[in-house]
């Protein structure tokens, strides 16, 4: 029983560590979302409706886009952006987008 256990945990530690994002190659897939995030999701004056991505928390950005697909969470606009997005993806795009600084006052 013991044995069953402790193989269970090691697959779930594992198993979160495979779904674990690349921020260099989230870099690369944020681009398109610069246009209303900001760069580096730091977000725009000019744009006070969207949300600053910069500095968020992984896993609410992965929960984010995964509602979207979903259409737990309803934006017509994030809904197209995100419909083709693979579980890699997101998790690129939230590693990348987690490792931001957040700007203050921007």
């Amino acid at each position: 029983m013991m044995t069953k256990i402790i193989l269970i945990a090691a697959a779930l530690v594992f198993s979160g560590s495979a779904l674990a994002g690349d921020a260099a190659a989230g870099k690369g897939k944020a681009k398109v979302c610069a246009a209303c995030h900001g760069e580096g999701g730091a977000g725009m004056s000019a744009m006070q409706d969207f949300p600053k991505l910069a500095g968020q928390y992984n896993d609410y950005i992965v929960r984010a886009l995964k509602d979207y697909q979903s259409g737990a969470r309803k934006n017509p606009v994030m809904a197209a952006q995100v419909k083709d997005l693979k579980a890699a993806d997101i998790a690129d795009l939230a590693a990348f987008f987690s490792s931001q600084q957040a700007l203050a006052g921007k």
